[in-house]
């Protein structure tokens, strides 16, 4: 291997990699394949590892990690990873790597992979180098999954042969550790370079930055509520892109909830990146949106971006480097239509090297689906930056469950009866175990138990071996999608399982005439707290994280973790905030207020022409107050909100709202859907908010286990299950309103519960000003002064 030893190590640029990461990327080849190969063996495979170490007596280690630092011609490289096991037998020292297969063993040759001796001969060069040995052992060990057979391939190497094979591989490498380290020297200048993207600071955005920024180096989390204006996505990346270039932290996860918030923080970077910022940012695609032969199975057979894919991947990815920096959907797409590659395992390669990931929740907290190639090893030095973190809640307790039930089975049960015995007899038990289930419910409708049911989980596992092999032995998927539906379903339920603790519940319900079955997740914080364990820090932000205390105990921050509230940059008098008391949304009187919130919603509509929104807890009474207003109020244009809605639906629906408008129009919708959140429609597209109730939750089985719960762990169930989740929809709508500086609008919040302490405690510091209201005359007389100091305001805005 060539050595400069006359350079001090001072000198040479660090660069660190993992033995499985040098070895996949200098020796894949072939074809994109994901036919069916078994999830179970990502279930099943480390438990495969640990008994087949156990195996062993005297003699053998597992896990034994292994690092090699050495000078590379203008690199100091750092080479690392973990050898499965060293055994030593007599004189004789065998590294061991072992892997778990569905494959009949009698099938497995000896050079069937690869990347599998790649990697456990550069554990047996770097072992045989620290311990001056001049051969070694090399052993793969396959253990069969359903047969618990084991089949051994062992060799011998010398030092000799080993350090060519490592050598060749370094200098297969080094082309590309090249590339990315002038990247970076690139990179890093034009941060140092890189001045704050606007003019000036807004209030409270130099603030949030320098929280980031510290929050980044002192490797904690950040709970950051700053509401709308302040500017959120420049003000927590530009710090993190400093970070990142003084080398405090490697790269930055930019994880959303929608679209539309991915789409800002491409706008921010693109902004940055006009000012002179070199920056490699990927945003990831799901696959059934990205996939250019949709509907057909990743194989060479069915798709031609899947054939010869790894041969073609490294020279799409060098192309792609060489010539963008922004790798959108477009981007991608057209890189891989170029060297003709899968476009979403292609996003996937370029994440590895870019310097940003923008991302849904999911590639980082659910455990069913976060980036393997990322969080699956050891710790990385990751930035996690989560907008709308409030939206992490319900989201993450999703993540974290998960449900069957018994209809599916049953009809499985029937198409497999005459296909294959093995798992129609396995089907014909989980139906049986779901009527056992549904007997449990007696005459109510569910059935709730504090303990997990470990019988679910051993017929759960048959029943995905036996299709493991079904499906191997050349079952046509696409003849039974609902069976590889139902397979998919069991297997991540039973991952689920493995997280069950005492944040858990078990329940049976009674539902749709079937039966369900769920492990459900209370308290996601926890399993939060372990996933952002697999970066260095995040900061969670959002316009609604109220209160702070209560979001940063469930998004599993720790007592040492930062917390900060920032206030509005807009002035208060800019909105206008009403509270009508005199009305009660409460369950009971929902009937007796109908005609009262028709008309406070015309005498707010009447203030001044415009557009306004009216959110409801409920589309049910979203569409009886809409009946009687329309009958009340005939004239007033209305438009109203649908469960269902397509994209070009919402879009239609969103244009409506015209600035400046001739006639007033009034949209119905409800709390917490897709327009009480992450809409902007500035100026005088939208002049008025109407919150009808406190926005509480619906009464389930679900809340109500949550507020049970909570109960009995810090005594505030009612305020986590309900009245918090509540309150933050409320917060949400009403923050449609107010957009930019210019913004001049009205907030009416009918409820009685509002001016209620436990309430008012809830209301943002700008919100302090609010006026009660207890009729519509006084509903009058506020509007009047209001937008009569808002025209005064214009007026004089126009004089300066």
């Amino acid at each position: 291997m060539e050595r400069k030893e006359l350079i001090s190590l001072e000198e040479y640029k660090e660069v660190v990699i993992s033995i499985r990461s040098l070895v996949e990327f200098v020796l894949m080849s072939g074809d994109l394949d994901s036919r069916f190969t078994g999830s179970s063996r990502a279930l099943e495979g480390t438990r495969a590892h640990q008994k087949v170490q156990r195996s062993y007596k005297e003699g053998y280690t597992p896990e034994v990690s292994l690092k090699y630092c050495f000078p590379y011609k203008k690199y100091q490289m750092t080479v690392q990873g973990r050898a499965d096991g060293i055994l030593i037998e007599e004189d004789r020292i065998i590294i061991d790597e072992i892997k778990s297969t569905t494959l009949p063993l009698d099938l497995l040759e000896e050079n069937r992979n690869l990347t599998h001796w790649g990697q456990a001969k550069c554990y047996g060069y770097i072992y045989a180098r620290e311990h001056q040995l001049q051969n070694i052992d090399i052993q793969l060990t396959y253990y069969h999954l359903d047969t618990e057979e084991i089949k051994k391939f062992r060799k011998t190497w010398t030092f000799e042969e080993l350090e060519r094979f490592f050598n060749e591989l370094i200098e297969a490498y080094y082309n590309w550790v090249d590339t990315l380290e002038h990247w970076k020297r690139a990179r890093n200048i034009s941060i140092k370079e890189l001045q704050f993207p606007f003019s000036n600071y807004r209030k409270g955005q130099r603030e949030l930055a320098v929280a980031v920024y510290r929050t980044i180096k002192e490797e904690k989390k950040l709970f950051a509520q700053a509401p709308t204006g302040i500017g959120k996505t420049i003000s927590t990346l530009f710090p993190t892109v400093k970070a990142i270039g003084e080398g405090i932290t490697s790269k930055v996860f930019y994880l959303t909830a929608k679209t539309i918030t991915r789409q800002v923080a491409e706008e921010a970077f693109s902004r940055m990146k006009s000012m002179g910022l070199r920056f490699k940012t990927v945003t990831l695609t799901a696959k059934d949106k990205i996939c250019f032969e949709k509907g057909k199975q990743c194989n060479p057979e069915e798709c031609s971006f899947a054939k010869g894919h790894f041969d073609r991947v490294k020279s799409g990815l060098a192309d792609l480097f060489q010539n963008e920096d922004s790798f959108t959907r477009e981007i991608i797409e057209f890189y891989a239509q170029r060297h003709q590659i899968c476009p979403f395992e292609f996003s996937l390669d370029i994440a590895i090297w870019a310097d940003g990931v923008i991302c849904d929740y999911n590639y980082v907290f659910d455990p069913r689906v976060y980036l393997k190639r990322f969080f699956a090893d050891e710790k990385g030095d990751y930035t996690f930056l989560i907008d709308e973190a409030h939206n992490l809640v319900d989201r993450s307790r999703g993540m974290f469950s998960a449900e069957i039930n018994k209809k599916i089975f049953l009809e499985q049960k029937r198409v497999m009866k005459h296909q294959s015995q093995k798992v129609y007899k396995t089907l014909d038990k989980l139906n049986a175990f779901m009527i056992e289930a549904r007997k449990k419910c007696g005459e109510h409708s569910f059935y709730i138990q504090k303990e997990e049911n470990t019988e679910i989980y051993h017929l759960l596992a048959s029943f995905v071996r036996e299709t493991d092999e079904l499906f191997k032995e050349g079952y046509q998927m696409d003849e039974n999608k609902d069976l590889l539906e139902l397979y998919f379903n069991a297997f991540a339920f039973l991952k689920i399982a493995e997280f069950y603790d005492e944040r858990y519940r078990t329940y049976i319900e009674k539902r749709q005439g079937d039966v369900f079955f769920k492990i459900f997740c209370l308290d996601p914080s926890y399993l939060l707290g372990e996933a952002i364990k697999r970066g260095r820090t995040a900061i969670f932000f959002s316009a609604t994280l109220t209160p702070l205390p209560y979001f940063k105990e469930i998004l599993g921050g720790a007592e040492e973790d930062y917390a900060i509230r920032l206030g509005s940059p807009f002035e208060s008098e800019n909105l206008g905030l009403m509270v009508a008391d005199y009305i009660s949304t409460k369950y009971r009187n929902r009937d007796r207020s109908y005609i009262h919130i028709a008309d406070v919603i015309a005498k707010v509509s009447e203030g001044k022409t415009g557009n306004y929104f009216v959110f409801f807890p409920s589309y049910q009474y979203m569409r009886r107050v809409l009946d009687v207003f329309v009958e009340e109020y005939p004239h007033i244009n209305v438009l109203q909100q649908q469960q269902t809605m397509t994209e070009e639906e919402r879009e239609e629906f969103l244009n409506k709202f015209e600035d400046q408008p001739e006639r007033t129009s009034i949209a119905f919708g409800v709390l917490g859907g897709i327009f009480s959140e992450g809409v902007d429609l500035v100026g005088e597209r939208l002049i008025g908010v109407i919150i009808i109730g406190v926005g509480l939750p619906q009464l389930s089985l679900e809340v109500n286990l949550i507020m049970e719960y909570f109960n009995q762990k810090n005594n505030k169930g009612y305020e986590y299950a309900y009245m918090f989740p509540g309150m933050n929809k409320v917060l949400q709508g009403a923050g449609r309103v107010i957009r930019t500086e210019t913004d001049r609008g009205i907030v009416c919040l009918v409820d009685d519960r509002f001016t209620s302490y436990g309430y008012q405690a809830l209301f943002p510091p700008e919100w302090k000003h609010f006026r009660k209201v207890k009729d519509k005359k006084q509903i009058e007389t506020y509007l009047k002064e209001f937008w009569h100091n808002s025209s005064d305001n214009t007026d004089q805005r126009e004089e300066i």
